[in-house]
């Protein structure tokens, strides 16, 4: 396989995307719902991180470009949120009910990972083949392995977020949520969105037609798993 010849070096490092998503937890709210997103995630990065300097990537400079372009474009929403702008359609219902007291921490969390995998992934792999001249295929490895790790800490996730099977059972509507939404499958359609971005990447107006779609379908699921729960079901 071919990798990335050349180096970005605009591209933040992971060790700052890393300290900026450490700031973020110190500043907000444990239950603020982008809390609860931004600790999953900032997990998922440091985990990155150590896999980088421990060897597991087959190209650490791709696999660094890769998780930095990745995280760049949570941040740039939180920034806009920040200023008040509206962010991308697949990060808005999570910040309009960040603070609904019958949204589980549980929901916050996978309505973030829905945006960021169903909406942001792609767009990251296309950015990250523009910044270092290489194609999709390049980079398969390097997305295989973080998908890994993404995977792995979904199902920590889902332990830690969720109730005991007693409360389950009564829980439905929380139970029916967690059923409709899969990281696996999520995953596999970003990688697919990334090469047909690519592939369309001489179309500027059909790319952004298409990129639009993603960020309206992300949004819409993101709004479905934020489904405020009756207080008997929470």
């Amino acid at each position: 396989m071919a990798h990335c010849e050349h180096h970005d070096p605009a591209a933040e490092s992971v060790d700052t995307v890393i300290s900026r998503m450490r700031a973020l937890d110190g500043a907000l709210p444990a239950r603020d719902g982008i809390a609860v997103f931004n600790r999953v995630y900032l997990a998922v990065t440091e985990a990155v991180g150590r896999g980088i300097g421990t060897g597991r990537f087959p190209d650490a400079r791709a696999a660094s470009a890769l998780d930095v372009r990745f995280a760049e474009r949570y941040l740039a929403a939180v920034d806009a949120a920040g200023r008040d702008d509206p962010p991308p359609a697949c990060w808005r219902p999570l910040f309009q009910f960040r603070r609904h007291p019958q949204v589980r921490p549980l929901q916050f969390a996978l309505a973030g990972v829905n945006a960021h995998i169903g909406h942001d992934l792609a767009l990251a792999v296309v950015d990250t083949c523009r910044a270092l001249g290489c194609e999709p295929a390049d980079l398969e490895d390097e997305f295989e392995r973080v998908g890994d790790l993404l995977v792995t800490l979904e199902e920590r996730v889902r332990e830690e977020l969720t109730p005991g099977p007693d409360l389950l059972r009564i829980a439905d509507p929380l139970a029916h949520l967690l059923g409709c939404w899969s990281l696996e499958r999520a995953r596999d359609g970003a990688w697919a969105a990334a090469r047909a971005l690519w592939a369309l990447r001489r179309l500027p107006e059909l790319a952004g037609e298409f990129a639009d779609r993603l960020d309206t379908a992300a949004g819409f699921a993101g709004r479905l798993l934020l489904t405020p729960l009756p207080a008997w079901a929470r």
